[in-house]
């Protein structure tokens, strides 16, 4: 058994592959670092956009509020936003009829009042029941008095739960790899708000921002949800390259389209207030930061795949990766569906207005909100396309007969 294993299984390349792989992963992540603190964002404190001040000019504050009751009424109510301790006050006769709720305080400076919200019937209003559990900001104004308004539903049980549940069907079913994974996708979003988004705001150029941002959450999530392994290393290493050749991809799709990322609002008030950030590279780390999940998961797959075909010593290593590439290709075609169809599910309302609007199918598809769309989804696509056999080429050569099994 042994002897057919010296011949059927890949032949060993010796150490030389895993020195090569493992010096290229230690060079990026070095490259990695360096650019980390060239591009650590400075501590100068930005001015907050005027959306999103409140009257003095300070950020807004906002507080958890009940519905105590709704009801149509005249509108003009002089208790409209303010702090109430009794009955609010009638509306004035002959402006209109509008939808009053009573709201009250549940925590800040005001908890056991009341305030009064007022919202004219129509298309984009909240409709509030009793009972209903809400967030209403508080200003101040320049004189002193507190105001009340209605910011938001209040959603932080229903999401906390939600993600206890996430977390638990997780764990329970991927055990402490499932834990780990959750580690990793905390480390991912702290790598996003502590350096990316602020580096943006500095004005620093997105793709260099972009590119060490995503190389840092891979070495983290990758290594610590899957260990420290040649199998690993294969993914990471085709996981780097594939993300590479998804940045240059990302950034002639844009050229080539003269995409701007104007078309969106939250662009558009970047663009006003944050005159410093490039919304074209802002676009542009949009789409590499897009790519990161899906490459994770094809590398990843195709890696262990091939390793595990050679602790069986399935073949030479032409044979396994051949045998690797069929796996593979289905996971091209399930994952390829999933791309586009969830980039079709985000843009859903923007395509049922163009359905409406009697508009050709060519000026549909090219206006910019559909081909950013239609760009995200051919470069996730052509990049996850490729990745499958570079990956699988690359643990191809560091699998060896009798190894260790796919399972870290």
């Amino acid at each position: 058994m042994t002897h057919a294993h010296s011949h059927h299984g890949p032949a060993p390349l010796g150490p030389l592959a895993a020195r090569i792989v493992v010096a290229a992963l230690t060079v990026i992540g070095l490259a990695v670092i360096v650019g980390g603190v060239l591009l650590w964002p400075s501590e100068n404190k930005v001015d907050i956009p005027l959306p999103f001040q409140d009257g003095a000019g300070g950020s807004v504050t906002t507080e958890g509020g009940q519905v105590i009751s709704t009801a149509a009424a005249d509108c003009g109510s002089d208790s409209a936003g303010q702090v109430l301790t009794g009955d609010p006050a009638p509306g004035v006769p002959g402006r209109g009829t509008c939808v009053q709720s009573l709201i009250a305080i549940d925590t800040g400076p005001n908890t056991g009042a009341k305030t009064l919200l007022e919202f004219s019937p129509g298309p984009g209003q909240p409709n509030l029941n009793s009972g209903d559990q809400v967030r209403i900001f508080r200003q101040i104004d320049q004189q002193g008095a507190t105001s009340y308004g209605f910011y938001d539903y209040e959603r932080a049980w229903p999401l906390a739960m939600l993600a206890v549940v996430f977390a638990i069907v997780i764990v329970a079913v991927a055990r402490w790899r499932g834990l780990r994974a959750l580690v990793g996708i905390g480390i991912a979003f702290i790598v996003l708000a502590v350096f990316m988004l602020p580096a943006l705001r500095d004005g620093a150029p997105a793709l260099p921002v972009a590119l060490v941002a995503s190389s840092a959450i891979l070495y983290a999530v990758i290594y610590l949800a899957h260990g420290i392994s040649l199998r690993t290393s294969a993914a990471l290493l085709g996981t780097l390259t594939s993300m590479l050749l998804a940045a240059v991809l990302s950034w002639a799709a844009i050229e080539l389209a003269h995409l701007t990322g104007l078309s969106e609002d939250r662009s558009n008030e970047v663009a006003a207030y944050l005159g410093n950030v490039s919304i074209t590279g802002l676009l542009l780390a949009g789409f590499i930061i897009g790519s990161l999940g899906v490459l994770n998961d094809v590398t990843i797959t195709q890696a262990s795949t091939v390793f595990e075909l050679a602790h069986l010593g399935h073949g030479n290593r032409t044979q396994i990766f051949q045998r690797a590439m069929r796996v593979g290709s289905d996971h091209i075609a399930s994952t390829v569906y999933t791309l586009v169809l969830a980039y079709a599910g985000s843009a859903l309302p923007l395509l049922l207005l163009f359905s409406v609007a009697n508009r050709s199918l060519t000026d549909v598809l090219t206006g910019e909100s559909v081909a950013i769309e239609i760009a995200r989804s051919a470069v996730g696509g052509i990049a996850l396309a490729l990745s499958v056999p570079l990956t699988t080429a690359i643990a191809a050569v560091l699998a060896t007969p009798n190894g260790p099994p796919a399972t870290a």
